[in-house]
This record gives structure tokens, sequence and C-alpha cells, in this order.
């Protein structure tokens, strides 16, 4: 099961791709799993040298009693300390964003596609539309073709 952020690949220009892993409580996971989470208006920040999300929604499990958690908390990501300050140079330097991409199961253990990101500005926007467009429209002709 993966859970998309397709906002993400349509507002900014995708630079590097972190996998992470994330601090959740036991309540969040089961959510997670059932498929109630979204990650759409979701943002890293790094605060103290570690990496947060923020915004990232996880609806409230319904088997929980009340251990049941906050819906849209700051949530740890884990990474390694190397990764950070890569990270931390990207965005003081060189004013990107981090959006989450994707989240994910790998081997149990839920995992977050973290992308440093460029925005893109209206013409930018367009134009990637125009190349979908026509990459859409040149592979239904081929199929129409054959």
């Amino acid at each position: 099961m993966e859970i998309l952020n397709r906002k993400a690949k349509h507002d900014y220009f995708i630079e590097e791709v972190y996998e992470a892993g994330i601090a959740l409580t036991g309540t969040e996971i089961k959510s997670i799993r059932s498929g109630n989470c979204n990650i759409k208006d979701c943002y890293g920040i790094i605060r103290n040298h570690e990496v947060y999300l923020l915004n990232m929604y996880i609806a409230p499990y319904k088997e929980g009693n009340i251990f049941n958690h906050e819906e849209s908390r700051s949530r740890k990501l884990l990474l390694h300390k190397k990764e950070i300050k890569k990270l931390e140079d990207a965005i003081q330097l060189k004013g990107l964003t981090l959006v989450p991409i994707k989240l994910y199961f790998k081997e149990n253990r839920l995992k977050v596609s973290l992308g440093v990101c460029r925005g893109k500005k209206d013409y930018d926007k367009r134009e990637s539309m125009k190349d979908r467009d026509m990459k859409r429209e040149a592979l239904k002709n081929i199929k129409n073709y054959y």
C-alpha cells in the first residue's frame, strides 16, 4: 500500500529524494494501515538538528480508546546525521523545501520518500502540463496505429 502526494510533482521540481523512517505511536500505524492518512499539505522542517513532518493528517483509529493520537501533530523523521546535515545545507543555502512524496511499507516498517524540492512558477506548471499532454497524445496515436 502506498500513499502518494500527487501535488508534489505538480508544484515542485524534485532535486533529491531521501528515504526516512517515521516515529509513530501504535494507533497511528494502525490507522495508516487501514488507509486513513493524507500527506497533501505536509512539509518538513529541521529543528535542533532533527527533521520533523508538519501537517501530516492521520485519522483517529476507530478501535482506539483513551490512548488515541492527535490527528496532525508534528512527527519526527529518522535519518542519519550526515543526511540531516545535507538537508540543512540545501534548505539554508539554496532555499529549497522538504516535501514528502510518498508513504510506503518496507519490511513492515513505514517509510517516507522525502524530496528536496524547488518550487515551480506558473509558467513551469503550464509547460509540464503541455509536455504531459503531448506524451499522452503520442501514446494514444501509437496505440490507434496498431
